[in-house]
């Protein structure tokens, strides 16, 4: 399903990290279009694996419709969540299940519970992610399929991951996907690569 590329990661120096690869993206350019199966499966490994940890402050439920998912469908996404709402007439907040006009949930109440829960780091909202760094789809994909075990001569401070995409070549984030750790109803092999591929797709769309 995904174009094949070169993951093979160049001589680094000490601390420098290796540029994300070029991937021939369907989105790209004038005439560029999203493959809505490639969309759906992203939304699948962030709702799975990403959104433990990552906001999307900025999507709604029912921009879900946009890539294919149909209306009763994006209200069983939304009502599978809890969310808050009120004050009621009592003055009480209180929770009801989602519906698709509630913008997505967030994992965490505030930055501060974030940062507990993730010794110290606070991970980021991804809406604007692929957007928001240079050449920003080509680096989440890399961040992502960049995870390897540290040199036996690096200096890999306690608590923090080896990526070779990764400025410094540490992250304290630690590597998110697994060989076949999402089943994707379509039948497509859920390999490191193939997962990186959608979930990056999801985002920049």
């Amino acid at each position: 399903v995904m174009a094949g590329i070169s993951l093979a990661a160049p001589a680094l120096a000490s601390g420098d990290a290796a540029h994300a690869p070029a991937t021939d993206w369907s989105f790209k350019g004038l005439f560029g279009t999203f493959d809505r199966g490639a969309l759906q499966r992203g939304f699948q490994v962030y709702t799975e694996v990403c959104a433990g940890c990552h906001s999307l402050r900025l999507m709604s439920y029912r921009n879900l419709s946009d890539i294919g998912f149909k209306e009763e469908q994006v209200k069983e996404i939304a009502a599978a969540v809890e969310v808050e709402d009120g004050p009621d007439d009592e003055g009480e907040m209180f929770e009801r299940p989602g519906r698709p006009s509630d913008r997505f949930k967030s994992p965490f109440p505030n930055a501060n519970a974030a940062r507990a829960s993730n010794n110290g780091a606070l991970p980021p909202d991804l809406s604007l992610m692929a957007k928001a760094r240079e050449d920003g789809t080509n680096y989440v994909f890399s961040l992502l399929v960049g995870y390897e075990e540290a040199p036996d001569d690096f200096d890999l401070t306690d608590g923090m991951n080896y990526n070779h995409y990764f400025a410094g070549l540490q992250i304290a984030m630690p590597q998110p996907l697994f060989e076949d750790m999402v089943e994707y109803g379509d039948g497509t092999s859920a390999t490191v690569e193939q997962m990186a591929a959608d979930v990056t797709q999801f985002l920049a769309w």
